[in-house]
Parts: C-alpha cells; structure tokens; sequence
C-alpha cells in the first residue's frame, strides 16, 4: 500500500549524472565531501544564520568556541549525510548490514512484538542517518514497513527521494493520508514509522513543550495513533559510531498506549531524542528551521 509517486519520462535523464557519481566507491565520495564542505561552510555559507542561531539557542551554556566548533562538524556531516542518503541507489543489503549495526537486546525487543502478532508504532528524529536506518531495518526484520514522509515540493526530488526510499521494500505513506491507511491496516502485522521532530503546519495544534532550551511545538500524530489502535511504542536511535557507520537500536516508550497519561508517549520519546541530540549534536538537522513559531501567548510551553 505504498504511496504512489508521479513520475515523468524524462526524470531518469535528469537522475543519471547523480546515479552514475554513486557508483563511485565511498572513500572517493568522502573525499568529494571534504570538498563539498569548503564551498557550503565558507564560500555559499548554506543557512548559517539559521544553523549558528539553532546553536546559540539550544545550548546558552556553550561558549562561542564551542558553538563553531559543532556547526563545522555539523556542516561535515550535512555533506556526508547526502552522500550516504544517494548511494543508497546502489548500496548492496551486505555492505548496508556491515554498516548499520543493531543492538541484540533491541532486536529482541522487537522480534517479542512480532511474535506476539503485534503491530508498532517507531519514533525517530533527525538524528544520524535516519535512512541507512530504515533501509537497515529491512534486513533484519520481517515486519512490513512504513514510513511517514511529507512530500517535497519540487516534483524531481520527490520521484528520486521516493525511489531511493523504496529500495528495499519500503512503504511511504503520505503524512496527510496515514491515519485512515494505518486503521485500514490494522489488523495486519506492521511497523509505521513517524519522524519526531517535524514542525507542525499548525502550531496551534500541538503539544509545547521545552526542548533543546526552547519552546518548542511538537507533533502529537504518534501518540495519537497509539492510543487509536493501541500499538506499542518504540523510540529509534541511530547513532554515528565513525564516519560511514552506524548503531541502531530501540527503546520500549510503552507496550500499553491506553494505559498512558496525555501526552505522556509524546513527552518520553520527546526526552529521548534530546538525550542523543545533546551527547552528540552535529548529527541532527540544525539547518532545519525547527523553531519559526511563536509560542503561545496564553501559557508557557511545559517544562
């Protein structure tokens, strides 16, 4: 039931030259990184103001030494993280399994829901390859797999992106349909997974809460959808151990979304994903205009 993407005849052309640069050996793409990095940081200066405002306001602790000192390794890892996000086109599963490691209690964590024919609902933020990680999960689990994404704008990048990310089996659903698709799945054997840390288009309807030193509006679908189809919760970690590798692993949030308190399921996996952001922070997406709304007038984001 994955989501159908709009293609036209021509995309292919316009994809060979980024395709044919994959092929290239990763340690010769690294090096094209190096390069890359020059010219974003110093001569284009991709959104610095946004990344070293994101910085400042996320850790008023930190000297300004410090906070370049993140921002250099956070555009690094930017430039290394598109290339990896690509290369997936042609990847092997051997050389994505050798990468991206799994811890063995995780793994049993999840396999237990399978086994009890359960479905579950993985949260996850921009935080390390959040793609190697969910082509990884492919290989080591039998659940059939879906994840959230929200359509890119230009048409191109959105057939590529899509076609990237259904490579080993994965199936996108379109953010805006996922609730009536999850319920019509429901009473099948699945994992969906939702990204943590997008900004909602209504600030309105979130939750606020502090996050990273800031009020923040997060989304509220997750837990939303937990409660409806009483699926467990798990939180996702995809952890850079050096550069081109990963270690994943999952955190239980609940097994017993009806059980919970509001916006409890919400607040946990919130709380985790800050706890990885913080112990390594230029591996999460400060790029991302995560902080363009305004906080209530009325009260203050919960503390």
């Amino acid at each position: 039931m994955t989501e159908t993407i709009k293609s036209k005849w021509y995309y292919q052309l316009l994809a060979a030259p980024l395709l044919l640069l994959m092929m290239l050996p990763l340690s010769l793409l690294y090096l094209l990184s190096d390069m890359l990095y020059y010219i974003m940081y110093y001569m284009i200066g991709y959104r610095k103001k946004v990344v070293y405002t994101n910085l400042h306001n996320a850790f008023p602790d930190k000297s300004a030494a410090e906070i370049d000192a993140i921002a250099k390794k956070y555009y690094r890892y930017l430039i290394d993280l598109m290339i990896e996000t690509y290369k997936v086109v042609n990847l092997s599963k051997r050389e994505l399994k050798r990468r991206c490691t799994y811890d063995e209690a995780s793994v049993q964590l999840i396999d237990s829901f399978y086994q009890n024919n359960q479905s579950v609902i993985m949260v996850l933020g921009h935080w390390g390859n959040w793609e190697w990680g969910g082509h990884s999960f492919m290989m080591h689990h039998p659940y059939p797999s879906y994840v959230l994404y929200h359509p890119i704008k230009n048409p191109f990048f959105n057939w590529l992106t899509a076609k990237i990310r259904m490579r080993f089996g994965m199936n996108l659903l379109n953010m805006h349909l996922a609730a009536k698709k999850m319920i019509a799945l429901r009473k099948q054997r699945t994992i969906t997974a939702f990204i943590a840390d997008q900004t909602p288009s209504n600030p309105k309807d979130a939750l606020w809460l502090t996050f990273l030193s800031q009020p923040t509006p997060v989304l509220t679908g997750a837990e939303f959808m937990a409660k409806k189809l009483n699926f467990p919760v798990a939180y996702a970690s995809v952890k850079r151990l050096r550069r081109g590798y990963y270690h994943v692993s999952f955190k239980l949030v609940t097994d017993n979304p009806a059980a919970t308190s509001e916006n409890e399921i919400t607040e946990k996996y919130t709380r985790l994903l800050e706890q990885d952001i913080i112990s390594c922070p230029e591996t999460w997406l400060w790029s991302h205009r995560r902080w363009k709304h305004n906080p209530p007038t009325s009260g203050a984001a919960e503390k």
